[in-house]
Order: structure tokens, then sequence, then C-alpha cells
């Protein structure tokens, strides 16, 4: 298969111009040749991840993390990732969370949060409840100690720093730091950075059309 045409597909999706300025999405790692023979699909490069590919044959990784220091020894292997063009993206990194939970988006309030409003409030304790279908071990905030929320705010990965601006009763990241918890005035649940992102990969096949290796990855956390 023609790497380039698979990596067209991505981009289309992902504009690589779309990411933050500070990140490191696209070719991590390029080889000359134009063809690749097998694609693994991950969240996160890592050694482990590395060595499934070399024993899956496969020459492409494509990876939602970048990797901005890349070991020598990865170099056999083609590396690519798309980051926070991804999470940008409709239907990207946090839409497919949304989608996964049988929600439907209502407005996109930034570039990375999504809002889900409901016409009549749900209980907080049904909300959880179904989070926990795709992270059993979430935890959560609720310092006003509400029973109730109707407008929810999503953001992948690291959202904290969106808490204070968005319109959400209720914010669902999945990186949420001690202090902004303290301090929260509205319902924060953290349903964890790897399961906020993991369900990513099965989304990047989608998009390239292209049958490749998911990557067997876990979450570090117990």
């Amino acid at each position: 298969m023609n790497k380039q045409e698979l990596i067209s597909k991505l981009e289309a999706f992902a504009p690589n111009e779309t990411q933050e300025p500070w990140d490191c999405s696209g070719w991590i790692i390029e080889h000359t040749n134009s063809d690749i023979n097998k694609v693994m699909y991950a969240l996160t490069i890592t050694d482990n991840v590395y060595e499934q590919a070399k024993e899956n044959k496969c020459d492409l990784i494509i990876s939602h993390h970048p990797l901005f220091s890349v070991p020598i020894k990865y170099k056999d292997v083609q590396m690519y990732c798309a980051h926070t063009n991804l999470d940008k993206a409709t239907g990207g990194t946090t839409d497919t969370i949304i989608e996964k939970l049988g929600f439907e988006i209502t407005e996109k309030e930034n570039d990375f949060v999504r809002i889900v409003e409901f016409e009549s409030p749900v209980l907080l304790t049904d909300l959880i409840s179904k989070l926990k279908e795709i992270s059993p071990k979430l935890r959560y905030v609720n310092n006003q100690k509400v029973t109730e929320v109707r407008v929810l705010g999503f953001c992948a990965g690291s959202g904290s720093e969106f808490l204070e601006e968005t319109k959400a009763d209720c914010f669902i990241t999945g990186d949420l730091k001690y202090h902004t918890a303290c301090e929260a005035n509205k319902v924060v649940i953290d349903i964890g950075h790897f399961e906020s992102e993991v369900l990513i990969k099965e989304k990047l096949e989608e998009i390239t059309g292209i049958k490749g290796v998911m990557a067997d990855e876990q979450s570090p956390f117990i």
C-alpha cells in the first residue's frame, strides 16, 4: 500500500496545520520507501508497542501521542502521529467518546471541548454508571453536592484548563489536577487519560481504511 495515500486520508481528516504550536504531529520517523506492508495502530509509542510492531512485522506505527524524543533503536520502524489536530477534528478524539456513549454533540464550545445538552436533567448517578461502561475506575468531584446535571462538557486527555470557561454544569475529561478538583464549582469527572483516548485507535483504522494490528496497551495506573 502507498503510504502517502494512507497518510493523506489522515491529514484530510485532521490537518497538520491545526495542531497546537508546541505539538509534534506528523511524521516522527519516515523512510524513503513509498510503500508499506502492515500498519500498527497505537495510543502511545512505548518500548512495548515498538516490540509488538517488530513481532507483527509492521513497518508503520500510527499513534495518537507523539514522541518528542525518539530512541535510536526505533529508527527501523516508520512512525506517524496525529495528536492535537486529531483532538480538534470533527469526529476526532473527544467526539469518539461521545459517539461511544450514544450521546449527541449539541455544540463545539472551542477547539477541544464538546457540549452535550439534554432536554431535561439526568441523575448524576445514572451518568456515572453510563461513563463506567468505558471507564470503570473513574473518579469525580461534586463539591456542590448536586444530584442532577443537564449540560455536559467533554474533553479527552488533559482538559482541566477549560473547566472555568465551559458553560457545562458537568465537565468530563481524562486528566484532572488535584487543586483544580479542590476548587471546582461544578461536577468534574476524571475518566482517565488512557480511557478517554484509547478508543481513537479504532477511529484511526476507520479513517485510513486499512486493516491493521491494534497495539496491546493498558493504562499504567492500577
